[in-house]
């Protein structure tokens, strides 16, 4: 009997996926003038949630800047370089990782319910919350483009200004944030050289 393979998740992706996720895309630093529904946004986080983190923490936290008054508040924190880009970007997403995650282990992590205890000082949840809260943004980068929306990742704002902005409450701190929409390849610079495999990698 032959073997069906037609359910096998340990077969690769089309070529064309792929390609949408990594090879042909890009960081845009320019966007077209077609919205991003709120429905979009929520498909988004529907998968983002599943990607792995450590103990199931989820310390990621986020913000979708998508109005007039948002960006208003927004975009004075942000490295001159960033402003225009991030006005014109149908949304921005402000990532932020909840330093006191361990608070919801009890919820999330129930077979281990011990879980909370695991990480006692702040120094250590802050280190586990950025470390996943990066992971995270990962899984949002790629889930976005498999949706067919565009990216753009940067770091040059006011962190501290940003966290007082829009995570006044709690213990939240900003990691990065992504521009996302429909890109279009004004600004868009040549892709710039990558590793090859030879030098980053190890085999052992």
């Amino acid at each position: 009997m032959a073997y069906d393979n037609s359910n096998d998740r340990s077969q690769p992706v089309a070529d064309q996926v792929l390609a949408q996720l990594f090879t042909e895309a890009r960081t845009r630093n320019a966007w077209s003038d077609r919205p991003v529904s709120e429905d979009t946004l929520k498909a988004l986080y529907e998968l983002v949630k599943y990607g792995p983190t450590a103990a199931n923490s989820t310390p990621a936290r986020f913000v979708f800047v998508t109005s007039p008054e948002g960006k208003d508040r927004l975009v004075p924190l942000l490295q001159e370089g960033n402003q225009a880009k991030t006005r014109q970007a149908p949304v921005a997403v402000i990532v932020g990782f909840d330093v006191n995650f361990h608070e919801t282990l009890p919820e999330l992590f129930p077979h281990a319910p011990g879980a909370k205890d695991w990480f006692p000082t702040r120094e250590g949840r802050r280190e586990v919350a950025h470390k996943n809260a990066s992971l995270q943004a990962g899984y949002l980068i790629s889930a976005a483009r498999a949706l067919g929306l565009d990216v753009g990742p940067m770091t040059g704002f006011d962190f501290d200004a940003v966290k007082k902005e829009f995570f006044p409450e709690g213990d939240v701190e900003v990691n990065m944030i992504i521009n996302l929409g429909y890109g279009t390849d004004e600004n868009l610079f040549p892709r710039s050289p990558r590793l090859p495999f030879e030098r980053a990698v190890q085999i052992v």
